[in-house]
């Protein structure tokens, strides 16, 4: 069974410069004091942008308005002299997107400290830009096509080319900038054990021109006799019960593990408080004087880490599963229009009381919202917080509502859940507060629960196509869920949230545990 302590009470003063410094990973602690816990919890509640995608996207931007702008002047101006002149025009410019992106590689204009500041920034790309042409000019030349070739279309490309990337370096710079400032383009990371081996990690960290992470304080279970208040600038927040509040409380990215890799135990111990986080956590190789092979170590910086859990969604996986989920539940809502609309009168019709039903759930890391629900029972015998679960023949549910949620046609409403951000399609089942399983609490009565809160709660989920949905009687009910959870969470895909989704009316047509 995980506990989680009450955080510590610390007193509360004005925002320090930490977070509004020098957009820089390590700001310089001799002239920046370090803020008390509750203003890094302040500074930390904006959500990560990772820097792979946001390179990817700018690198996506890039060869979409360099190759438009190149079809479209050769549209506007040259001649069309047949599907040949297509080719090679289309060819040239082909050659020219790649060419420049390949430079601007090389020249690092795909870093994301290279986004906010703008001057070196743009005259490298002026550079990269102006290479691509001159060497499309010449090959045109040397192979003898250069007669072929309209110089006036070179030369509109060539201008407005730069013209764009200037706008659009600007555009991004000023956003890096803002990103910068709310800590968007950096991880947050703490580090758990202080003392000498947290010191000689911290110097490594800052001596690494090309690491992503700001730490924000360490965390040590041993007191203050054994790991001062201060260690290397940076303040000591806590034990490890409080790093599980403090990282339900602020957002967080990654868990810096300093104990050497021959404490076990204390390395077990650690790990079962904090693997029900959704963050990366890494284990430090900086004093460690076994050396494995260098592809089993992962790096911040030029720092050797070896990877102990990782978020289970991140990056690119992120930004497919928001598409997936916005354009099917847009598309289910507009579908299902006229279904929703035929529940909610006969909802209105069959008893006296709101036609929704909000009720209060735990969702991706903790974090309560408010899950929507067609209402099912009569209005003066609803329990929002689920402290007695549905049980079969329940007289607190109507007509309707059992033909509601034997079918789980209650849930429809939650589509509109999914568009404003609580919940994914496809997940864990969000659990109500006080759920129980046989009296027992959920967290109570499976070792490792809230592990399955690592990911976004979805409308439907791996445990409910098998037949693990409905009510809770007893404590194997509620761990087969989980254990489903704990695999979906572990072997996610776009794939299998869609073989998910295509199961499910499968599986509500058997409406078996459903009352």
């Amino acid at each position: 069974m995980i506990e989680t302590n009450a955080p510590k009470k610390r007193p509360r003063v004005d925002p320090a410069a930490q977070e509004r410094s020098a957009p820089v990973p390590f700001p310089d602690r001799r002239k920046t004091p370090r803020p008390p816990l509750a203003e890094i919890r302040r500074g930390g509640t904006l959500r990560l942008m990772p820097p792979v995608v946001v390179s990817g996207a700018v690198r996506g931007t890039e060869l979409l308005l360099i190759s438009l702008l190149g079809f479209a002047i050769y549209l506007g101006y040259v001649e069309y002299e047949g599907q040949q002149t297509h080719l090679f025009y289309l060819t040239a410019i082909l050659i020219a997107v790649l060419g420049y992106m390949t430079i601007a590689q090389l020249l690092g204009l795909y870093r994301v400290s290279s986004f906010n500041v703008f001057v070196p920034s743009f005259t490298r790309v002026f550079f990269a830009w102006t290479v691509v042409v001159s060497g499309l000019m010449a090959l045109a030349f040397f192979t003898k096509l250069s007669a072929d070739f309209s110089r006036v279309w070179i030369a509109t490309w060539y201008a407005s080319g730069l013209a764009v990337l200037f706008v659009e370096r600007l555009a991004i710079s000023l956003l890096a900038k803002k990103w910068l400032k709310e800590g968007r383009l950096y991880r947050r990371a703490v580090i758990v054990g202080g003392g000498p081996e947290a010191e000689h990690l911290i110097k490594a960290l800052e001596a690494s021109a090309n690491a992503d992470i700001r730490i924000v304080g360490i965390f040590d279970d041993r007191g203050s006799d054994r790991v001062g208040p201060i260690v290397a600038g940076y303040p000591k927040l806590g034990n490890v019960s409080d790093l599980v509040d403090y990282a339900r409380a602020s957002r967080l990215d990654i868990i810096i593990v300093t104990l050497p890799i021959s404490a076990e135990r204390r390395l077990l111990h650690l790990l079962k408080k904090l693997w029900v986080l959704p963050v990366d956590i890494r284990l430090s190789a900086q004093s460690n004087p076994l050396r494995f092979r260098p592809r089993t170590y992962s790096y911040i910086g030029n720092v050797p880490f070896i990877d102990i859990a990782d978020k289970p969604i991140a990056n690119w996986d992120v930004v497919k599963k928001w598409v997936f989920d916005k354009t099917v539940a847009l598309l289910a809502i507009v579908f299902l229009a006229p279904v929703m609309a035929v529940i909610a009168i006969a909802v209105k019709l069959d008893s006296k009381g709101p036609i929704l039903f909000r009720q209060k759930r735990l969702g991706f890391n903790n974090e309560p919202i408010d899950v929507l629900k067609f209402r099912t029972m009569y209005a003066d015998a609803t329990d929002a917080q689920a402290s007695k679960l549905v049980t079969r023949d329940d007289p607190r549910v109507t007509r309707v509502g059992r033909f509601l949620r034997r079918a789980s046609l209650d849930e429809l409403p939650q589509f509109f859940n999914v568009l404003k951000g609580d919940l994914s399609l496809v997940g864990p089942r969000p659990h109500a507060v006080k759920a129980k399983a046989a009296d027992k609490l959920y967290q109570d009565a499976v070792d490792g629960y809230f592990a399955r809160h690592r990911v976004k709660p979805g409308v439907t989920g791996w445990a409910q196509i098998n037949g693990w949905r409905g009510e809770t009687d007893t404590e194997e009910k509620i761990e087969r869920r989980v254990e489903h959870d704990l695999y979906y969470i572990e072997n996610w895909s776009v794939t299998f949230d869609l073989y998910i989704l295509l199961m499910t009316p499968f599986a509500l047509l058997k409406g078996e545990n459903a009352f």
